[in-house]
Protein backbone atom coordinates (compact mmCIF):
# COMPACT_ATOMS: atom_id res chain seq x y z
CA UNK A 1 0.00 0.00 0.00
CA UNK A 2 1.30 3.48 -0.88
CA UNK A 3 2.44 5.45 2.21
CA UNK A 4 -0.11 8.51 2.88
CA UNK A 5 1.08 11.95 4.40
CA UNK A 6 -0.14 11.11 7.59
CA UNK A 7 1.12 8.02 7.66
CA UNK A 8 4.90 9.61 7.01
CA UNK A 9 3.95 11.79 9.60
CA UNK A 10 3.44 9.06 12.54
CA UNK A 11 6.43 7.75 11.06
CA UNK A 12 8.66 10.57 11.95
CA UNK A 13 6.92 10.98 15.10
CA UNK A 14 7.91 7.31 15.99
CA UNK A 15 11.35 7.94 15.13
CA UNK A 16 11.77 11.21 17.24
CA UNK A 17 10.28 10.13 19.95
CA UNK A 18 12.88 6.28 20.35
CA UNK A 19 15.93 9.02 19.12
CA UNK A 20 14.79 11.03 22.45
CA UNK A 21 14.70 7.90 24.50
CA UNK A 22 17.95 6.96 23.30
CA UNK A 23 19.62 10.38 23.98
CA UNK A 24 18.05 10.08 27.34
CA UNK A 25 19.18 6.73 28.31
CA UNK A 26 22.32 8.74 30.20
CA UNK A 27 19.84 8.32 32.68
CA UNK A 28 20.38 4.92 33.17
CA UNK A 29 23.14 2.81 34.58
CA UNK A 30 25.93 2.53 32.21
CA UNK A 31 26.02 -0.84 32.07
CA UNK A 32 22.62 -1.15 31.33
CA UNK A 33 22.83 -0.11 27.90
CA UNK A 34 23.80 -2.73 25.80
CA UNK A 35 24.25 -4.97 28.50
CA UNK A 36 22.07 -7.65 26.40
CA UNK A 37 24.77 -7.98 23.61
CA UNK A 38 27.48 -8.74 26.57
CA UNK A 39 28.14 -11.29 27.63
CA UNK A 40 26.54 -13.65 24.83
CA UNK A 41 30.04 -16.38 25.22
CA UNK A 42 31.73 -18.45 28.11
CA UNK A 43 33.76 -15.87 30.03
CA UNK A 44 37.37 -17.50 31.14
CA UNK A 45 38.11 -16.69 34.77
CA UNK A 46 42.09 -16.86 34.71
CA UNK A 47 42.80 -17.22 38.80
CA UNK A 48 47.03 -16.98 39.63
CA UNK A 49 46.99 -19.60 42.21
CA UNK A 50 46.65 -23.33 42.15
CA UNK A 51 43.51 -25.70 42.98
CA UNK A 52 42.69 -25.37 46.58
CA UNK A 53 44.19 -22.60 47.95
CA UNK A 54 41.86 -19.91 49.37
CA UNK A 55 42.26 -18.10 46.23
CA UNK A 56 41.24 -20.96 43.86
CA UNK A 57 38.04 -21.83 46.64
CA UNK A 58 36.90 -17.79 46.46
CA UNK A 59 37.64 -17.88 42.87
CA UNK A 60 35.42 -20.40 41.93
CA UNK A 61 32.31 -19.81 44.10
CA UNK A 62 32.24 -16.56 42.57
CA UNK A 63 32.48 -18.20 38.94
CA UNK A 64 29.65 -20.05 39.61
CA UNK A 65 27.39 -17.46 40.74
CA UNK A 66 28.31 -15.39 37.80
CA UNK A 67 27.85 -18.35 35.66
CA UNK A 68 24.08 -18.00 37.02
CA UNK A 69 24.19 -14.60 36.67
CA UNK A 70 25.04 -13.87 33.02
CA UNK A 71 23.49 -17.46 31.96
CA UNK A 72 26.82 -18.09 30.30
CA UNK A 73 29.77 -20.11 31.86
CA UNK A 74 32.39 -18.93 33.68
CA UNK A 75 35.42 -21.10 33.14
CA UNK A 76 37.88 -21.16 35.87
CA UNK A 77 41.78 -21.91 34.69
CA UNK A 78 44.45 -21.63 37.19
CA UNK A 79 47.44 -20.31 36.10
CA UNK A 80 49.77 -20.17 39.35
CA UNK A 81 53.54 -19.15 39.30
CA UNK A 82 55.90 -16.28 38.07
CA UNK A 83 54.69 -14.52 41.50
CA UNK A 84 51.43 -14.30 39.31
CA UNK A 85 53.09 -13.42 36.04
CA UNK A 86 51.78 -16.14 34.72
CA UNK A 87 47.94 -15.21 35.31
CA UNK A 88 48.39 -11.50 35.25
CA UNK A 89 50.09 -11.71 31.64
CA UNK A 90 47.39 -13.63 30.02
CA UNK A 91 44.82 -11.36 31.32
CA UNK A 92 47.22 -8.16 30.09
CA UNK A 93 47.50 -9.11 27.25
CA UNK A 94 43.88 -10.33 26.17
CA UNK A 95 41.66 -8.37 24.09
CA UNK A 96 39.24 -5.93 26.24
CA UNK A 97 35.69 -7.39 25.67
CA UNK A 98 35.38 -8.78 29.00
CA UNK A 99 35.34 -12.28 28.55
CA UNK A 100 39.40 -12.91 30.16
CA UNK A 101 38.99 -12.02 33.22
CA UNK A 102 41.55 -12.51 36.35
CA UNK A 103 41.23 -13.72 39.71
CA UNK A 104 44.62 -12.74 41.90
CA UNK A 105 45.69 -11.87 45.38
CA UNK A 106 47.18 -8.93 46.78
CA UNK A 107 50.54 -10.39 46.45
CA UNK A 108 50.91 -10.09 42.86
CA UNK A 109 48.98 -6.69 42.03
CA UNK A 110 50.93 -4.49 45.07
CA UNK A 111 53.24 -6.16 46.43
CA UNK A 112 55.32 -8.28 43.73
CA UNK A 113 56.43 -4.56 41.56
CA UNK A 114 57.92 -3.17 44.68
CA UNK A 115 59.84 -6.35 44.95
CA UNK A 116 60.30 -7.73 41.48
CA UNK A 117 63.00 -5.91 38.93
CA UNK A 118 61.58 -7.98 36.10
CA UNK A 119 58.16 -7.90 35.93
CA UNK A 120 56.71 -8.69 31.90
CA UNK A 121 53.67 -6.20 32.50
CA UNK A 122 52.27 -4.03 34.71
CA UNK A 123 49.81 -4.54 37.10
CA UNK A 124 48.80 -1.68 37.83
CA UNK A 125 49.00 0.02 34.49
CA UNK A 126 48.14 -3.18 32.48
CA UNK A 127 44.44 -4.48 34.34
CA UNK A 128 41.14 -2.90 34.93
CA UNK A 129 40.33 -3.20 38.66
CA UNK A 130 36.70 -4.59 38.84
CA UNK A 131 35.80 -5.61 42.58
CA UNK A 132 37.37 -7.22 45.93
CA UNK A 133 36.09 -9.95 46.87
CA UNK A 134 38.02 -10.24 50.05
CA UNK A 135 40.22 -9.08 52.63
CA UNK A 136 42.18 -9.83 55.72
CA UNK A 137 45.39 -11.18 56.66
CA UNK A 138 47.87 -13.90 56.52
CA UNK A 139 48.22 -16.99 58.64
CA UNK A 140 51.92 -17.96 59.72
CA UNK A 141 52.02 -21.36 60.77
CA UNK A 142 54.08 -24.18 61.89
CA UNK A 143 54.80 -28.09 61.42
CA UNK A 144 53.04 -29.37 64.59
CA UNK A 145 56.37 -30.44 66.24
CA UNK A 146 58.21 -27.26 66.24
CA UNK A 147 58.39 -26.43 69.70
CA UNK A 148 56.64 -22.97 69.74
CA UNK A 149 52.69 -21.95 70.01
CA UNK A 150 53.33 -18.36 69.54
CA UNK A 151 54.79 -15.61 67.76
CA UNK A 152 57.54 -14.94 71.11
CA UNK A 153 58.23 -18.70 71.45
CA UNK A 154 59.06 -19.02 67.65
CA UNK A 155 61.12 -15.86 67.46
CA UNK A 156 63.29 -16.96 70.37
CA UNK A 157 63.04 -20.33 68.69
CA UNK A 158 64.75 -19.29 65.28
CA UNK A 159 67.19 -17.13 67.28
CA UNK A 160 68.30 -20.22 69.28
CA UNK A 161 68.86 -22.11 66.14
CA UNK A 162 69.56 -19.13 63.10
CA UNK A 163 70.64 -22.14 60.65
CA UNK A 164 67.71 -25.21 61.53
CA UNK A 165 64.62 -23.09 59.84
CA UNK A 166 63.57 -22.28 56.27
CA UNK A 167 60.29 -20.49 55.55
CA UNK A 168 57.77 -20.91 52.92
CA UNK A 169 55.76 -18.23 50.97
CA UNK A 170 53.49 -18.28 47.91
CA UNK A 171 56.53 -16.92 45.97
CA UNK A 172 59.31 -14.18 45.36
CA UNK A 173 57.55 -10.67 46.04
CA UNK A 174 54.17 -12.27 47.75
CA UNK A 175 52.95 -10.58 50.84
CA UNK A 176 54.10 -13.96 53.37
CA UNK A 177 57.31 -12.56 52.19
CA UNK A 178 57.13 -9.21 52.71
CA UNK A 179 55.90 -9.60 56.15
CA UNK A 180 58.06 -12.43 56.97
CA UNK A 181 61.29 -9.67 56.12
CA UNK A 182 59.56 -7.09 58.02
CA UNK A 183 58.97 -9.47 61.01
CA UNK A 184 62.89 -10.42 60.78
CA UNK A 185 64.35 -7.34 60.70
CA UNK A 186 61.82 -6.24 63.53
CA UNK A 187 63.28 -9.32 65.81
CA UNK A 188 66.80 -9.49 63.95
CA UNK A 189 66.03 -12.99 62.78
CA UNK A 190 67.89 -15.02 60.13
CA UNK A 191 65.66 -17.59 58.20
CA UNK A 192 65.87 -18.34 54.55
CA UNK A 193 62.73 -17.74 52.28
CA UNK A 194 61.85 -21.21 49.99
CA UNK A 195 59.29 -19.82 47.45
CA UNK A 196 56.46 -22.19 46.06
CA UNK A 197 53.81 -21.83 43.20
CA UNK A 198 50.54 -22.21 45.74
CA UNK A 199 49.62 -22.38 49.31
CA UNK A 200 48.43 -25.85 49.11
CA UNK A 201 51.86 -26.95 48.63
CA UNK A 202 52.95 -24.68 51.32
CA UNK A 203 50.69 -26.87 53.88
CA UNK A 204 51.51 -30.06 52.46
CA UNK A 205 55.55 -29.57 53.03
CA UNK A 206 54.65 -27.93 56.84
CA UNK A 207 52.61 -31.43 57.44
CA UNK A 208 55.12 -33.58 55.85
CA UNK A 209 57.75 -31.59 57.84
CA UNK A 210 59.86 -31.02 55.03
CA UNK A 211 59.01 -27.10 55.88
CA UNK A 212 58.69 -25.97 59.25
CA UNK A 213 57.67 -22.26 58.99
CA UNK A 214 54.98 -20.78 56.56
CA UNK A 215 52.82 -18.24 55.76
CA UNK A 216 49.27 -18.76 53.76
CA UNK A 217 46.14 -17.64 53.42
CA UNK A 218 43.57 -18.00 56.17
CA UNK A 219 41.91 -20.45 54.29
CA UNK A 220 44.21 -23.60 52.69
CA UNK A 221 45.50 -24.49 56.22
CA UNK A 222 41.81 -24.78 58.37
CA UNK A 223 41.38 -28.51 58.38
CA UNK A 224 44.91 -29.74 59.00
CA UNK A 225 45.00 -26.75 61.98
CA UNK A 226 41.64 -28.48 63.30
CA UNK A 227 43.08 -31.75 62.96
CA UNK A 228 46.35 -30.46 64.80
CA UNK A 229 48.66 -31.06 62.29
CA UNK A 230 49.64 -27.40 62.48
CA UNK A 231 49.62 -24.61 64.67
CA UNK A 232 48.86 -21.35 63.41
CA UNK A 233 51.31 -19.05 65.38
CA UNK A 234 49.91 -15.10 64.46
CA UNK A 235 47.71 -13.29 62.45
CA UNK A 236 48.63 -10.07 60.20
CA UNK A 237 46.53 -7.15 60.22
CA UNK A 238 44.40 -6.68 62.92
CA UNK A 239 41.64 -8.66 63.04
CA UNK A 240 41.01 -12.18 63.84
CA UNK A 241 39.35 -14.76 61.70
CA UNK A 242 36.24 -16.92 62.71
CA UNK A 243 37.80 -20.58 62.22
CA UNK A 244 41.21 -20.28 63.66
CA UNK A 245 39.88 -17.44 66.23
CA UNK A 246 42.50 -18.81 68.73
CA UNK A 247 45.32 -17.43 67.00
CA UNK A 248 46.48 -14.10 67.98
CA UNK A 249 47.31 -11.48 65.53
CA UNK A 250 50.91 -10.37 65.29
CA UNK A 251 49.88 -6.51 67.27
CA UNK A 252 48.31 -8.52 70.01
CA UNK A 253 51.86 -10.12 70.54
CA UNK A 254 53.76 -7.23 70.44
CA UNK A 255 54.89 -7.10 66.89
CA UNK A 256 52.09 -4.84 64.97
CA UNK A 257 51.39 -5.44 61.22
CA UNK A 258 48.47 -3.60 60.04
CA UNK A 259 48.95 -4.13 56.32
CA UNK A 260 46.23 -6.44 54.98
CA UNK A 261 45.63 -8.18 51.99
CA UNK A 262 42.90 -8.91 49.72
CA UNK A 263 41.66 -10.97 46.49
CA UNK A 264 39.75 -9.30 43.85
CA UNK A 265 38.84 -9.62 40.35
CA UNK A 266 40.37 -7.74 36.95
CA UNK A 267 39.76 -7.43 33.19
CA UNK A 268 42.23 -5.73 31.04
CA UNK A 269 43.20 -2.50 30.89
CA UNK A 270 40.75 0.28 28.86
CA UNK A 271 38.29 -2.36 29.73
CA UNK A 272 34.43 -0.79 28.27
CA UNK A 273 33.30 1.03 31.39
CA UNK A 274 29.78 -0.61 30.60
CA UNK A 275 31.55 -3.96 31.08
CA UNK A 276 33.14 -2.84 34.00
CA UNK A 277 29.86 -1.36 35.65
CA UNK A 278 28.06 -4.61 35.18
CA UNK A 279 30.94 -6.46 36.29
CA UNK A 280 31.42 -4.62 39.63
CA UNK A 281 27.39 -4.22 40.08
CA UNK A 282 26.82 -8.31 39.79
CA UNK A 283 29.67 -9.60 42.21
CA UNK A 284 28.72 -6.82 44.51
CA UNK A 285 24.92 -8.72 44.91
CA UNK A 286 26.77 -11.80 45.08
CA UNK A 287 29.42 -10.27 47.90
CA UNK A 288 26.32 -8.98 49.89
CA UNK A 289 23.93 -12.37 50.07
CA UNK A 290 23.87 -13.86 53.16
CA UNK A 291 24.73 -17.29 51.30
CA UNK A 292 28.24 -15.73 50.48
CA UNK A 293 28.49 -14.37 53.67
CA UNK A 294 28.01 -17.60 54.89
CA UNK A 295 30.42 -19.48 52.49
CA UNK A 296 33.21 -16.68 53.75
CA UNK A 297 32.66 -17.60 57.21
CA UNK A 298 33.16 -21.31 55.96
CA UNK A 299 36.55 -20.17 54.11
CA UNK A 300 38.08 -18.94 57.40
CA UNK A 301 37.70 -14.50 55.50
CA UNK A 302 36.37 -11.73 57.22
CA UNK A 303 32.82 -11.20 56.15
CA UNK A 304 33.31 -9.97 51.62
CA UNK A 305 33.74 -6.20 51.23
CA UNK A 306 31.03 -4.20 49.09
CA UNK A 307 33.57 -1.39 46.87
CA UNK A 308 32.69 -0.03 43.66
CA UNK A 309 35.65 -0.31 41.26
CA UNK A 310 36.82 3.61 41.87
CA UNK A 311 37.12 2.32 45.61
CA UNK A 312 38.55 -0.44 44.46
CA UNK A 313 41.05 1.14 42.36
CA UNK A 314 41.86 3.84 45.09
CA UNK A 315 42.68 0.83 47.53
CA UNK A 316 45.15 -0.30 44.76
CA UNK A 317 46.65 2.59 44.45
CA UNK A 318 46.76 3.16 48.39
CA UNK A 319 48.36 -0.05 49.03
CA UNK A 320 51.35 0.11 46.08
CA UNK A 321 52.38 2.91 48.48
CA UNK A 322 52.35 1.61 51.44
CA UNK A 323 54.09 -1.98 50.14
CA UNK A 324 56.26 -0.16 48.51
CA UNK A 325 57.68 1.69 51.89
CA UNK A 326 57.29 -1.77 53.88
CA UNK A 327 60.05 -3.08 50.61
CA UNK A 328 62.25 -0.31 50.65
CA UNK A 329 62.39 0.07 54.66
CA UNK A 330 63.36 -3.80 54.92
CA UNK A 331 65.65 -3.58 52.06
CA UNK A 332 63.67 -6.21 49.88
CA UNK A 333 64.23 -7.14 46.48
CA UNK A 334 64.04 -10.36 43.80
CA UNK A 335 64.99 -10.94 40.08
Amino acid sequence: MKPTLINRRRTLTTLVCVGSLLMGAGALPTWAQGSDAWPNRPITLVVASGPGSGVDLTAREMAQKLSAVFKQPVVVDNKPGGSGMVAGAIVARAKADGYTLLYSNASFIVVAPAVLKNMSYDPVKDLTPLAQTAAGGILLLVNKDVPANNLKELVALIKAHPDKYNYGTWGNGSSGQLTMEWLKKQADLKIAHIPYKTTPQIVNELVSGVLQVGWTDPGTPVAMIEAKQLKGIAMSGNVRVPRTASVQTMGEQGYPFDAVGWFGMFGPANLPKAITERLNAEINKVQKSAEMVKRMETFNFEPPPVKTAEEFKAIIANDVKLWGAIAKDANISAD
